[in-house]
């Protein structure tokens, strides 16, 4: 009797199933290939151009609208506080000036003495070392207000726009509806006149009249019992007349003109 013949001693390996298959590992040197009809192109990291999704797009650009609302916003919430507080600030002025009434102090120019301006015809054109003494007698008109005269203050002494000398104010205080007199030295050094010049002086000299321009620029404050406006400048113009340019000259006539910067 042959020999029987198992069939699982000569039939073939039945295939693996595809759980077998899924343990075995895929070689590395087989990649995929593409599908029939396409390309594949290969490009370097650094020029590949990232574009955001939609989306990102989207958010960002609501992102961008809303920072820009919030800065108009914010501008325009500055000037409306800016516009409220010059508006207070002038409507306060107002009040002030309404209530107290201020009004600028009152300078006159009493006496002058004047030194170094001896001029000679023969020698019209050479330098001068001029000092004038000039004695001011300042008024406060206000009732309810003082006057304080603080720091950086001028006087500049001119004869046909030529500078002869120059000085400055003392810091002095006016209590409400005073009279305060102060002299004042104003120097010059070195000045040449020119012949002009020169020869209208003698020529003022002799005839008894030479006229000068006092300008004044004097930084002054207000007070209202402890309180202390700003600084508000005082500016004067004085044109006086003298008899003759020596320590005893009189003063035939004297006119001033006023004007105040606020600021």
């Amino acid at each position: 009797m042959a020999d029987r013949v198992h069939p699982n001693e000569s039939s073939p390996e039945e295939p693996l199933s595809p759980t077998h298959k899924a343990d075995q590992p895929q070689s590395e040197t087989c990649p995929a290939l593409p599908p029939p009809g396409t390309y594949v192109v290969k490009v370097p990291k650094d020029q590949v151009l990232r574009v955001p999704p939609p989306q990102n797009a989207k958010l960002f650009e609501r992102y961008t609208r809303r920072s820009t609302r919030r800065g108009h916003r914010c501008c325009c919430l500055t000037l409306l506080i800016l516009a409220v507080l010059v508006f207070l600030a002038g409507a306060a002025a107002g009040i002030f000036y309404l209530v107290v009434k201020p009004e600028s102090p009152a300078y006159t120019i009493t006496s002058l003495s004047i030194t170094g301006l001896n001029l000679t015809a023969s020698s019209p054109s050479s330098a001068v070392s001029p000092e004038i003494i000039t004695a001011i007698q300042v008024k406060n008109p206000n009732d309810k207000l003082g006057v304080y005269h603080v720091g950086g203050s001028s006087i500049r002494a001119y004869y046909m726009n030529v500078n002869l000398a120059n000085g400055v104010l003392p810091v002095l205080s006016l209590p409400s509806n005073s009279e305060v007199p102060f002299n004042v030295t104003l120097r010059g050094e070195g000045i040449v006149l020119g012949s002009e010049v020169s020869e209208a002086l003698i020529n003022g000299q002799s005839q008894g009249r030479v006229p000068l321009r006092l300008k004044v620029r004097a930084p002054v404050k207000f007070k209202v019992g402890a309180v202390k406006t700003w600084k508000i400048t005082v500016k004067l113009t004085c044109d006086v007349t003298v008899d003759k340019l020596t320590a005893g000259a009189k003063i035939v006539r004297e006119k001033c003109d006023y004007g105040v910067n606020i600021l």
